[in-house]
Order: C-alpha cells, then structure tokens, then sequence
C-alpha cells in the first residue's frame, strides 16, 4: 500500500500565501511552482487567496504576469509619511511615455515625429533612470537608431497586468482624453506588437554608442519647435 503524502489544497494555499508574504520581490507562477510539490495547483490557489483577500487592507495583485501583496488602494495615504516624495514627471515626459507605450519599439526621432517637438535634454535619460523605459534594439535602417519599450517597472507603476490593459479609444473617450470628433481612419495604437521584432535587432547588452543617462536631469519643460 502506497500512502499518498501531497498536500491537499488548503496546504498549497497556505504555501503560496507565505512564499509571497516572505518574497522580496513580485513573484510569476513557474517561480511560485518551482518552490511546491510537483503538479501542486498554483492557479487555483492563487485565485482562492485573490478572492480571500479582496476588500482587506492588503490585497493580492498580479502586475506584469507577476504576484505580490500590496496594501489596497484607499489605504495608500497612510504610508505618506514613510515614504520619499515621489518624483514627478513633466508633461513632456508624460507624453514622451505615453508615446513609447502605445507604439513601441520606437525611436526618439519617431516620438519628436508624434508628439510635433523636440525632446528636450534629459527627458528620455530621466524615463532610463526611473526604469520605465529600456533600450530595447536598434533598427534595420540607416544610422542604426536605438529603439525603446517600457518595463515591467512601468506595469507595476501604473497597475497594468500587460500592455493589453492600456486603455482603448472607448476608455479615453470616457475619461475625456480624447476628442469626440476624431479624424476618420483614427485608431490607437496597438501596444502589443511590442513583441515584433521584425526590422530590429535587440540589444544584448549596452553598447559603445548606446545613450548615456544625463546626470543633470532638467526640472523644467524645455522644448523648441523643429
């Protein structure tokens, strides 16, 4: 006779609930996996644990396909006084963002051609450094410009499972972020084709003539016509 010692699921959600408690950081469900008994339903556990917690003062949330425990939203305001001031981005670095995450990969000459200015100095370096942006490639054409994508930085900053959470022409219609008299033809950008590399080729590793951070990051708006 055989005994069967797997733990039942009760047991697997109680592991899973202190694998995450006790993580440093997010943690994806092959980690989570590699750490419980073989064929242990780390799904079902995560969802049983999501539901118990809902509406707790700490909650259960998936960020970048990765599980972590966070305060719930309403309750931020009593960590205040424990935290830095978070930095602020400029309007242009706002919109420098917005522009990298709907169409990436890009380069910064395709951002200038969206957003009608140029850069101004230290707005990308500035995006680098707080990691919502990486250098992602460089493209197929001549003078081999560097492409850029966001981070799962930016996912967990924005509270986006994926990309495909980034909201639609009908989301920025509500919100009042975009004109209800849109020009024909107008469609936002698929920000999923980030994973098409076709006509670039990625970066392993910075090379000599990849972008350096800016060390004196501009705390004003600067930007002049093209």
């Amino acid at each position: 006779m055989t005994l069967d010692f797997t733990p039942d699921h009760l047991e697997i959600e109680r592991r899973v609930e202190a694998l995450l408690f006790a993580a440093a950081a997010p943690l994806s469900l092959a980690e989570i996996a590699r750490r419980l008994p073989e064929g242990a339903d780390v799904g079902g556990a995560l969802t049983a644990l999501q539901e118990r917690y809902q509406g707790r003062g700490v909650e259960l949330d998936c960020v970048a396909e990765r599980w972590r425990f966070r305060t719930a939203p309403d309750l931020g305001f009593l960590m205040t006084e424990e935290r830095e001031e978070p930095r602020r981005l400029s309007k242009a670095a706002l919109e420098t963002l917005a522009i990298i995450a709907y169409h990436q990969p890009c380069t910064r000459a395709e951002v200038e051609s969206v957003r009608g200015v140029s850069l101004s100095k230290g707005t990308l370096d500035l995006l680098l450094e707080m990691d919502f942006v990486r250098l992602r490639g460089r493209r197929r054409t001549p003078g081999r410009p560097v492409t850029y994508a966001t981070t799962d930085r930016f996912l967990e900053h924005f509270s986006l499972a994926s990309l495909y959470d980034l909201p639609g022409v009908q989301e920025m219609k509500a919100a009042g972020l975009l004109d209800l008299s849109m020009p024909v033809g107008f469609e936002v950008p698929d920000p999923s084709r980030a994973g098409d590399d076709e006509g670039e080729d990625l970066l392993t590793g910075l090379d000599d003539a990849a972008p350096e951070f800016a060390q004196d990051f501009v705390s004003e708006d600067e930007e002049s016509q093209p």
